[in-house]
């Protein structure tokens, strides 16, 4: 599903279904999941826990359970590349951590506690430095050439001045205990950008901080990603936060893509009952919260057609019998529904 623009697509996600083996039986995760992303833009994930987000972005990662996951059909493709199919080495090498980087939800257990932040960010610069040759072989056999170790820590030092850090030195020679969580984040995204990655896979990742934090390094995301032309997926549960920092948005269900749209289209126009529901859900002026009744399925077993179909009060029999096709109710807006809101 597309938020559509004209440019080409930096990730196109088509069709992919996935499942975990759990003791119950395969739970089908992803069912025909569809995105597409460009360069410089910033693509909202949202839904509730559990429908799949977290999961697709891992799999465009490649850090999916080997022995628990299940992929069935579906394609990635990454700057023209099937990443599912590319060879492990080369996506190793080349992708991941390099091209497409991640920033993950907990930035304190994302660091090593006994070794000072400085000799983190320069462990990552030797395996994945812009500067590295690609194809040059695990650093763990090689030198790390003088002139570049230089010029890595140059560049380590002027993207924490880039992510407002204040005295960048002081902060190297620091533990991660010894930063705030704030300031912890800062770093994670400082990570993510040193190796001048074309996609950025940020998870949740102001879930642990503060409100005034949050709106602080949803700022600094934007604009980064603005300057450097980097294409970001954000995962998150929050729609204050999607609308704060997102171009456009994708809103899944149970595994089920059901609508994607410019960020504006999706708040004035929104035409998937869920999505409409979803927003309902927010809290109101008056304090009032709206639950959208029902549950989430079982994923072992789940409905046909529609997953949504149990908790709609538009669903008809044959929302219950196929998912619906793509249909377009406005420029650049998709949406899969027999019933869609005008």
């Amino acid at each position: 599903m597309s938020a559509g623009m004209t440019a080409p697509d930096l990730l196109t996600v088509s069709d992919l279904s996935l499942g975990f083996r759990t003791d119950a039986g395969l739970a089908r995760v992803l069912d025909g999941v569809n995105l597409r992303l460009q360069a410089g833009q910033i693509m909202g994930l949202v839904g509730e826990s559990g429908c799949g987000k977290t999961t697709l972005a891992r799999a465009v990662l490649g850090i999916l359970p080997r022995h628990v996951a299940r992929i069935d059909r579906g394609s990635i493709r990454f700057d023209g590349t099937d990443l599912l199919q590319a060879d492990e080495k080369i996506l190793a090498d080349q992708v991941r951590g390099r091209s497409i980087t991640f920033i993950p939800q907990d930035p304190f257990s994302s660091f090593n506690p006994v070794f000072t932040i400085g000799t983190q960010m320069m462990e990552i610069m030797r395996w994945k430095s812009p500067r590295r040759p690609v194809g040059s072989g695990s650093p763990l056999f090689h030198a790390y050439p003088r002139a570049r170790r230089a010029a890595d820590r140059e560049a380590v030092l002027a993207m924490l001045d880039a992510v407002q850090l204040p005295q960048p030195k002081q902060i190297l020679a620091k533990y991660p205990h010894e930063v705030s969580g704030g300031q912890r984040q800062r770093l994670m995204i400082a990570m993510a950008l040193l190796p001048e990655p074309r996609l950025v896979i940020a998870d949740e990742p102001t879930t642990a901080l503060d409100v005034t934090i949050q709106a602080q390094i949803l700022k600094l995301l934007r604009r980064l990603a603005t300057e450097r032309n980097v294409a970001v997926l954000l995962t998150t549960h929050d729609l204050g936060t999607a609308y704060e920092i997102c171009d456009g948005i994708t809103v899944m269900y149970a595994g089920q893509d059901v609508e994607a749209a410019p960020i504006d289209a999706f708040f004035r126009r929104p035409a998937h009952p869920y999505t409409n529901k979803l927003l309902a859900s927010l809290p109101r002026p008056d304090g009032k919260v709206q639950g959208i009744p029902g549950e989430v399925p079982n994923l072992v077993r789940p409905p046909m057609g529609c997953r949504f179909n149990p908790r709609c009060d538009r669903a008809t029999d044959p929302c219950r019998a196929e998912r619906p096709a793509l249909t377009a109710p406005g420029p650049a807006h998709a949406v899969r529904c027999y019933h869609p809101h005008a």
